[in-house]
């Protein structure tokens, strides 16, 4: 259950430049976890608009818990940061702050996209200090990633879309291609609503099925909303819907 859990936050906040201003200020998404028939936790992602060194931002907050009979056993609370250019749709600084079990960790990452590096500082473990890493152009962060994704008009998020990405997550960096297959109409607690079908291709081996063992759905609109996410894990599945928004730039259009 463990190796599920610490999983929480990367299947959640899984989701070149462009701008983020399809965004509202004050969004707020809450999504319910569930492994198996377990209530498992919930994840929260929530926007501000700001400034970072005096250049116009947005600031992304996501966290993660679990709930319920599963905390009982297996106490998580994530913390996620990041600081989105409003221009670029990149981030310029990122923090990771995680207690899972008896895990902890709490990293911080300074992007430098104009000579691609980064600077990461393991505040967990301050005698380790900084270290400058050699980064990629257009890297993204584990929050951000999900942001570039929903600011995509509808013309460029498609189906047949495929969209390359580079992921910096904890201290490490992964590619991730994610391919727009279809669309659905999908059942959630506020009704149907119409969904494209988006699998990222992730690792396979000690967590996932296959090497394609994830799917997300997002609102087939101009506020690329998840609705639902699923992954099939080597131990079970794992599964995250839509539980409560407000103030999303654009409404949604839900039917009965």
């Amino acid at each position: 259950m463990k190796k599920i859990l610490n999983l929480f936050a990367v299947f959640i906040f899984f989701l070149g430049s462009a701008q983020i201003d399809n965004i509202s200020d004050g969004e707020s998404i809450t999504l319910r976890i569930h492994y198996g028939f377990l209530n498992a936790g919930t994840a929260n992602l929530t926007t501000k608009k700001t400034t970072y060194k005096g250049a116009p931002h947005l600031y992304v907050k996501g966290t993660g818990q679990t709930t319920g009979a599963v905390k009982a056993f297996f106490k998580v609370e994530d913390l996620y940061e990041s600081f989105i250019d409003s221009a670029s749709g990149l981030p310029s600084y990122y923090v990771r702050n995680v207690r899972e079990g008896g895990y902890r960790q709490h990293f911080e990452t300074a992007f430098n996209h104009d000579n691609n590096t980064l600077i990461l500082t393991d505040k967990k473990t301050p005698a380790n200090g900084s270290k400058v890493i050699k980064s990629v152009k257009g890297v993204q962060d584990m929050l951000s990633c999900f942001y570039y994704l929903r600011s995509k008009s509808p013309d460029e998020l498609k189906v047949g879309t495929v969209i390359n990405m580079n992921v910096w997550i904890d201290d490490e960096m992964f590619p991730f291609q994610l391919k727009v297959t279809g669309t659905e109409n999908l059942k959630t607690k506020f009704g149907t609503i119409n969904c494209l079908k988006i699998i990222p291709s992730v690792k396979s081996g000690r967590v996932f099925k296959e090497k394609e063992g994830v799917t997300m759905w997002v609102s087939n609109d101009a506020n690329h909303l998840p609705m639902l996410l699923k992954a099939e894990l080597a131990v079970g599945s794992l599964k995250a819907s839509i539980d409560d928004y407000k103030n999303v730039k654009y409404p949604l259009k839900f039917t009965k």
